[in-house]
């Protein structure tokens, strides 16, 4: 059963949710875990994509975007709207409005949820899908 834990912010905004997004992958490949960062479309894929070079003046995160088919290293950061390759499901970072599938696979997901309501009731919904599956549920409010 995977860890999940979500992190609910104050702000309505999707900007500060995505900067949050990047505190969280920066933590995650200081820890030497390249996770996976699931996404809705691979304009948002790419967004974030754009945002990991410029969050933080001096910070180098490697990453690339994912779009199935095997990447040429595994010392990166993916990002992708299409399910994770195996050897990145270790940690899912969910920007995502559906649960990973088979989640059931994943050690670790991180949720992580603005204060707007469509980003709330997705939330809700993958906290009910998470439930239902018998998986314990960490919530940090930010």
């Amino acid at each position: 059963m995977p860890e999940v834990s979500f992190y609910v912010l104050q702000s309505e905004s999707q900007a500060e949710r995505n900067l949050f997004a990047c505190k969280l992958i920066e933590k995650a490949y200081r820890s030497d875990c390249f996770c996976y960062v699931l996404t809705d479309t691979a304009e948002q894929s790419k967004q974030m994509d754009d945002l990991l070079w410029t969050f933080r003046a001096g910070s180098f995160i490697p990453h690339q975007l994912y779009t199935g088919e095997q990447p040429n290293t595994e010392l990166a950061i993916l990002i992708g709207s299409v399910p994770p390759p195996d050897n990145w499901r270790h940690t899912v970072i969910n920007l995502s409005s559906h649960c990973p599938q088979d989640f059931q696979h994943i050690e670790r997901i991180l949720e992580i949820l603005d204060d707007s309501e469509e980003t709330k009731q997705f939330g809700r919904n993958r906290y009910r899908e998470y439930q239902q599956a018998g998986i314990e549920i960490v919530t940090h409010k930010m």
